[in-house]
């Protein structure tokens, strides 16, 4: 903003226009109109831009333009969706666009400048790290229990196509967001081997587990990791990852010096998660214990009247 303050200070304005309308446009659409002298403090012999009124404007500007890039993803064939850049308000460049329309009043329409934004990962690194699977694990669940299903499958959707960068370290509760009802998470009133599961967002825990036991298979460092006060029936006793959004998180970090690509299939009874990277990678994977199908008998808990 030093431009915006020497453009304030030292800008003599003569002669000035401090009245009409100025539009700001974007590919051909009206995004904002503001009045000219709204934005002007009079001093004696000089004009200058109200910086408060001014912030908010390329403020509001920047949330009506923006637009997050998008990672390429594999769809569920295996077949690579393309990414597709975003932009956001190129605000010196807008600033400087715009000085003039404030102090003189031309133009009367100004386009709002963009910067690109990449995404993060593009085709060509999905088609390196989608090669080689170095970790896996599959957990079993009662298939009939829709609304835990359902929670189940959102969370898992929440990591699908999740790529970590060498050194990054992966917070679930951060990917996949705090579980409300607002979006779309149930309750999953039942009591598996005597202890109650989480109201909203019942099931989370063993998308977590699942991919824990998958990224210690992987040999991955483990950063953060908590157990279930009770053992769960969906994991080996002691193998499992509880998360919370106001508790506990499970966190690992990549410290390979490839990225790596985590999967996600959740099925009729069974979510398996995988984790990729590329040909190259060399990395030493860990014994991890399997689980089977037998699942406890399931309690449905009735809503108290």
């Amino acid at each position: 903003m030093k431009f915006l303050w020497v453009t304030a200070i030292f800008l003599l304005i003569n002669p000035y226009n401090s009245s009409g309308n100025i539009s700001f446009t974007h590919n051909g659409h009206v995004l904002s109109e503001v009045e000219q002298a709204e934005f002007l403090l009079p001093f004696p012999g000089i004009k200058m831009i109200d910086t408060v009124k001014f912030n908010k404007l390329i403020n509001d500007l920047d949330q009506k333009v923006y637009r997050a890039p998008v990672n390429a993803v594999l769809d569920d064939n295996g077949n690579i969706i393309a990414e597709k850049s975003g932009y956001r308000l190129d605000r010196a460049t807008f600033i400087d666009r715009s000085a003039a329309s404030f102090f003189y009043g031309k133009p009367s329409v100004v386009r709002v400048p963009v910067q690109s934004l990449y995404p993060k990962v593009d085709s060509e690194l999905l088609s390196q790290i989608r090669e080689k699977r170095i970790g896996q694990y599959v957990t079993y669940f009662n298939g009939n229990n829709k609304p835990r299903i359902h929670n189940l499958t959102l969370a898992a959707k929440a990591i699908n196509n999740y790529v970590v960068m060498p050194g990054e370290t992966f917070s679930f509760n951060q990917v996949v967001g705090k579980r409300t009802a607002e979006k779309g998470y149930l309750r999953a009133p039942v009591i598996v081997k005597g202890e109650l599961a989480e109201g909203i967002g019942g099931g989370i825990c063993q998308v977590s587990s699942t991919l824990f036991n998958a990224v210690d298979h992987a040999g991955i460092r483990i950063v953060q990791r908590f157990s279930h006060s009770k053992r769960v029936p969906y994991v080996p006793s002691g193998r499992d990852a509880t998360v919370s959004w106001y508790g506990p998180d499970f966190r690992f970090q990549n410290k390979y010096n490839q990225p790596i690509l985590i999967r996600t299939k959740v099925g009729y009874g069974s979510l398996a998660i995988t984790i990729y990277s590329s040909e190259t990678l060399q990395y030493q994977s860990k014994m991890i214990p399997g689980m089977t199908r037998a699942l406890p008998r399931e309690i449905k808990v009735r809503k108290k009247l």
